[in-house]
């Protein structure tokens, strides 16, 4: 085979991997724009299919729908990237979320504003009776995020003070729980 041939064989399979990577990408994305679309009524139960994070999840309604939930007065830690000391408890709260909704129906409590601007349902999920932001909280797994309150407001701070006084989860580093309390301060200010 000759240089020239070479080259357009070579920019042909390059072009191919370029349009397969590039409709995969659109493929998520049209999967996400769905997701924001469909909708969920207080009350409904639902599986979880994806963790996304801490405190976002994606649900499968009765009809089959992707939904897009944000757990509301619930804010995790980024479990990337690798090298941040505090992704560690972001990679935790993914997985005990996932352990939490493994194979078990979650109940949906939408609160009064029902979207946050990216589309995803605000809502509270509960396995039985347990509140799994709650859940993620006592075990030192995410903060109480007050910018936004929830009626269970209280009790989630209540949670989070004897989770960093018995030194849980993210509490139990000294560097993370520093970070904690200064996301904690802004986040009262933004509210106020």
């Amino acid at each position: 085979m000759d240089w020239g041939t070479r080259v357009f064989w070579g920019l042909l399979a390059v072009l191919l991997g370029a349009s397969v990577f590039f409709a995969r990408g659109a493929a998520s994305q049209r999967a996400l724009a769905k997701a924001a679309e469909a909708t969920l009524e207080n009350g409904d139960l639902v599986k979880i299919t994806q963790v996304v994070d801490g405190d976002s999840v994606v649900a499968e309604n009765e009809g089959g729908d992707k939904v897009g939930i944000r757990l509301l007065g619930v804010k995790s830690l980024s479990p990337n990237p690798e090298r941040d000391a505090a992704a560690r408890f972001g990679r935790d709260a993914v997985a005990q979320l996932e352990k939490l909704v493994k194979d078990e129906p979650v109940r949906v409590l939408i609160h009064s504003q029902s979207k946050d601007r990216h589309g995803r349902t605000l809502a509270t999920l509960f396995v039985g009776d347990e509140d799994l932001g709650l859940s993620l909280i006592r075990r030192g797994l995410a903060l109480a995020y007050t910018v936004y309150p929830v009626p269970t407001m209280q009790l989630y701070l209540d949670a989070q003070e004897d989770a960093e006084a018995a030194e849980r989860g993210l509490w139990s580093d000294t560097d993370v729980a520093a970070r904690a309390r200064q996301m904690s301060k802004e986040w009262r200010r933004a509210a106020k």
